[in-house]
């Protein structure tokens, strides 16, 4: 909602009271039958408009007191028209900031006032119906126009309030993406890195050559997991990629350097997916082979990857070789996995399977071309 400039709030009250005195001079020669405003006509002319000066927080206050300027002002016989400026804009202000009732109490007393005194205590005779008709028309015309502002405020007001909370639940998911991300790359990587150099520990005396081998994995595991929290981390610079780099096409790069035996098997259309479902396939596949790795270290693991018409298969299925059950892991991998299926509309199971563990996740994609 768009602000106010600072300078009106203080020369609004300079104005309306310029307006009034000026504009009730010509009136004046329009209304021969009612009195010259004098000094003391001229002074009320002017301390309604001051009034205003509060009405931001003394609302109440400001109308009542512009009510009761023009009034004497009017009963004193002087012009009608320009001083009636100053209690329309209180009247409003007040409606505008809420205070309904008092807007509408006030503005019938203004009614009932005007009405006696023209049909009563007026020096020229009541200018009828019409006239009271207009003058009810004029103060409705007002507190409809308030009670316009009132609630475009109010829903302007909502709207930003819920922008902010539409932000602030992306801000959170973006928070629990990251989470995710690096939770897997670190899980992947580190539990390699252990594997890794629990067996250059054990072969580094009799077999220097396959320990070597094991240290270059691991140093290349630990280059591997600083570029990708790089990745990850990126989403917290202005201006840098909203969406870590990690995809299915790096799935040769992960089996090669995970160390394990695995046979892929890629079946249907292969073609481009959207960066989420991409993202979420390599993960999963990454988190499948981090618990062989970490429960089933001699098993061999065969990763299938089915490009359907609407969905792609990921299956991963290992032959077991550590102790039963623990293929399952106690951490938060597969829920993980699952979560990640979840948030794209698709499925994930994972399950015993034979001596070993099967881990299948079924994500939509668009249709492929024809």
């Amino acid at each position: 909602m768009r602000a106010k400039p600072r300078w009106i709030d203080p020369l609004l009250p300079l104005f309306v009271a310029v307006l009034q005195v000026t504009m009730t001079w010509g009136a004046q020669w329009n209304q021969p039958d009612r009195a010259e405003a004098d000094a003391i006509g001229v002074a009320l002319l002017v301390a309604g408009p001051l009034a205003l000066a509060a009405r931001r927080r003394h609302p109440v206050f400001t109308l009542l007191a512009t009510l009761a300027v023009t009034c004497l002002f009017i009963a004193r016989g002087h012009a009608y028209g320009p001083i009636f400026f100053s209690p329309v804009i209180a009247l409003h202000n007040v409606v505008v900031l809420g205070r309904r009732r008092i807007a509408w109490a006030v503005s019938a007393v203004a009614y009932v006032f005007f009405v006696v005194y023209t049909t009563w205590l007026a020096p020229v005779p009541s200018p009828g119906l019409w006239h009271m008709f207009a003058v009810a028309t004029a103060i409705g015309v007002v507190l409809a126009l308030g009670e316009f502002v009132r609630a475009r405020r109010e829903r302007l007001a909502e709207h930003e309030l819920v922008v902010q909370e539409e932000t602030r639940r992306q801000a959170s998911e973006e928070r629990l993406t990251m989470a995710q991300e690096l939770h897997d790359v670190l899980a992947h990587n580190i539990s390699l890195i252990h594997v890794q150099a629990s067996t250059a520990l054990h072969l580094i005396d009799d077999q220097p050559e396959q320990a070597r081998t094991a240290l270059t994995t691991i140093k290349q595991a630990s280059k591997d997991v600083l570029t990708e929290m790089r990745s990850v981390l990126s989403v917290l610079r202005d201006g840098a990629p909203r969406s870590p780099t990690a995809g299915l096409e790096r799935l040769e790069e992960l089996v090669e350097r995970g160390g394990l035996p695995v046979t892929r098997k890629v079946t249907g259309q292969v073609r481009a997916l959207p960066p989420e479902v991409d993202r979420a396939g390599y993960r999963i596949v990454q988190e499948a082979l981090t618990n062989v790795t970490r429960h089933a270290p001699g098993a061999t693991v065969t990763v299938l990857l089915e490009y359907g018409p609407r969905e792609l298969l990921i299956r991963i299925t290992d032959t077991g070789g550590g102790a039963p059950g623990e293929s399952l892991g106690g951490g938060n991998g597969v829920p993980g996995m699952r979560e990640r299926a979840a948030a794209l509309g698709g499925a994930l199971t994972a399950r015993h399977h034979g001596q070993g563990f099967r881990v299948e996740a079924r994500l939509p994609i668009p249709e492929g071309p024809e």
